[in-house]
């Protein structure tokens, strides 16, 4: 049976950076209640009081706070080092059936070269590879016969340790991201292991990027 409450927090969830809004406490609740009193009605097939609507929306951001908040706060205090790199530049070729062996061409030369930023990562249609600017003419070289899709040059990454917990909690990246988006940081690439991710985005905006990300620690 539908109840005003369920209504509500289903609408919410939806709405994830309404969700997030509301759990913060930086949302007007009447005001909210007032706006989406047509959906919520429309849901119920029935009216709605706004104050009911007001109460299920109070009774909701206070749980919020305590399940998402505190956990994913728990965990961004703890972030580790974090590791900014600039000059990057990302490749993205098609999968073949050689391009795993242009890539061990270009792994094996590049082991030769000190101090350079290298990553890849694979999916189903596509292999990307972002390294270093002063030797992106090697992945040119060696991937000559391959297809490539595009290529973004200006990057800078910052890689993120995080601690163990941060796999058992959720919403840890989505509450990185969204702070990214607030600032109108577009992430053009992520790379990540279990504990370690590296956002990629144009280095002039790395500043703003790096600080967004320093101070979830003091949240």
């Amino acid at each position: 049976m539908k109840t005003v409450s369920s209504v509500v927090e289903n609408y919410i969830k939806t709405k994830p950076f309404l969700l997030s809004a509301l759990s913060q406490g930086i949302i007007n609740l009447t005001s909210l209640a007032r706006n989406i009193m047509v959906e919520l009605e429309s849901d119920l097939g029935k009216d709605v009081k706004q104050g009911a609507v007001v109460m299920a929306l109070k009774r909701l951001s206070d749980d919020l706070d305590f399940r998402v908040n505190h956990k994913i706060v728990k965990v961004l205090k703890n972030i580790g080092e974090i590791t900014v790199r600039s000059s990057l530049v990302d490749f993205n070729f098609a999968v073949s059936d050689t391009i795993l062996n242009s890539q061990a061409e270009l792994i094996s030369e590049i082991n030769e070269h000190s101090d350079i930023f290298y990553t890849s990562s694979r999916g189903v249609n596509e292999t990307n590879i972002v390294i270093s600017e002063s030797v992106a003419h090697l992945v040119e070289k060696h991937f000559a016969s391959e297809k490539l899709i595009e290529k973004t040059a200006d990057l800078a990454s910052i890689t993120i340790k995080l601690p163990k917990d941060n796999i058992s909690t959720p919403g840890v990246y989505y509450f990185i991201f969204q702070r990214l988006a607030w600032e109108g940081i577009t992430v053009k690439e992520v790379i990540s292991t279990s504990y370690e991710f590296t956002i990629f985005v144009d280095e002039e905006k790395v500043d703003v990027a790096f600080k967004v990300i320093k101070d979830l620690k003091l949240l």
